[in-house]
């Protein structure tokens, strides 16, 4: 298990996570900011001069998964991981990510007023001795309170709040301890294992009586996505299509889609690549699109979108995929790609 407590500098988090060891029996402390502290010191200073902060690099958001994963084959957990996570797509990587791994999560927020954040903050001296450095930390955290502010509200529907607005940290760990012996913070992201070979997905689209095509926003991973799945062992792709629009949106397909696109997708590491087939699972009614239902642990949202718009909302090699499944619509024909490159 991983006992994530979250929230902006100043909150308390590191102070607390040392008291909770003490609190949980076997935990050992996880700070990924060493991973991005190593990471700086190996990447090209080109690849770093590309990057804000690095929970961007989609390498460190790995590393955070892989180390977890590792640490939990020497120790017995939990780990206690103090660690600001503002990004609610960063979030949806790195905790889907240890779901496919069986690593339960607990997601406790400590939250403070802002008035006593910056007061801490104010009052905060990393490096002894040096006040240029300690100033400059200083600017940094102060100029996260807004991002923070803004993602207060997904972080409380998300986490466990315990405020440390009038708390010690002893308090605060015994807060979250109890959290933790009580399932609170729990997130009940699916847990879809990490594939080891190449694998047969089936995705279906929907439209709207505009001709938007239906995305959705899942939990488990970034970025949007259409509906659909792995096809399991034995299944027709067609018949996956379907039973995944029903599970993910409880709509019931009447007929068998038909298919619009088979795309290679060329294996990068980590991933293994394999065949990706999209079909067209027709209009649905104003009626319809009503009963559309989210299962909460799988996904977070779902949205009809022009072509354009799409662009701006899938990775490359979806918007790709989807180009192609639409220029398919418009002819009537199926097209067979390889790497989202039409053949024939």
């Amino acid at each position: 298990m991983i006992v994530w407590l979250n929230g902006t500098f100043g909150a308390g988090k590191t102070t607390a996570a040392h008291e909770v060891l003490d609190l949980l029996p076997g935990s050992t402390l996880y700070d990924p900011e060493l991973l991005g502290t190593g990471l700086r010191s190996m990447l090209p200073p080109k690849r770093l001069e590309e990057v804000d902060d690095y929970q961007d690099l989609p390498s460190w958001r790995r590393m955070v998964v892989d180390t977890a994963a590792a640490l939990l084959t020497e120790v017995p957990g939990p780990l206690v991981t103090p660690m600001t996570l503002l990004r609610q797509e960063y979030r949806d990587e790195i905790f889907g990510a240890l779901a496919a791994r069986r690593i339960p999560v607990r997601h406790v927020l400590l939250d403070a007023e802002e008035t006593i954040l910056r007061s801490r903050i104010a009052h905060r001296e990393d490096t002894p001795g040096d006040p240029e450095g300690n100033a400059a930390v200083r600017r940094w955290c102060l100029e996260h309170l807004g991002p923070y502010a803004q993602a207060l509200d997904w972080l409380k529907s998300d986490a466990h709040v315990v405020d440390t607005t009038t708390l010690t940290p002893r308090q605060t760990a015994e807060r979250v301890a109890e959290a933790v012996r009580t399932g609170a913070g729990a997130c009940d992201i699916v847990q879809t294992p990490e594939p080891t070979a190449e694998t047969l997905a089936a995705g279906v689209l929907l439209f709207d009586d505009q001709d938007r095509v239906l995305l959705v926003d899942p939990t488990y991973k970034p970025g949007w996505e259409f509906p659909g799945g792995i096809v399991e062992p034995g299944e027709a792709p067609a018949r996956a299509g379907v039973r995944e629009v029903a599970e993910e949106l409880g709509i019931q397909l009447g007929c068998t889609p038909r298919l619009l696109v088979l795309d290679w997708e060329a294996p990068k590491p980590p991933g293994y690549g394999g065949l990706r087939l999209l079909f067209d699972g027709g209009t649905l009614t104003e009626d319809r699109i009503q009963e559309l239902l989210l299962p909460d642990s799988e996904l977070r949202a779902w949205r009809f979108v022009t072509e354009s718009e799409a662009e701006s909302m899938l990775p490359p090699v979806r918007w790709n995929r989807l180009r192609w499944a639409l220029r398919a619509r418009e002819r009537g024909c199926p097209l067979h790609l390889e790497a989202g490159v039409p053949l024939g």
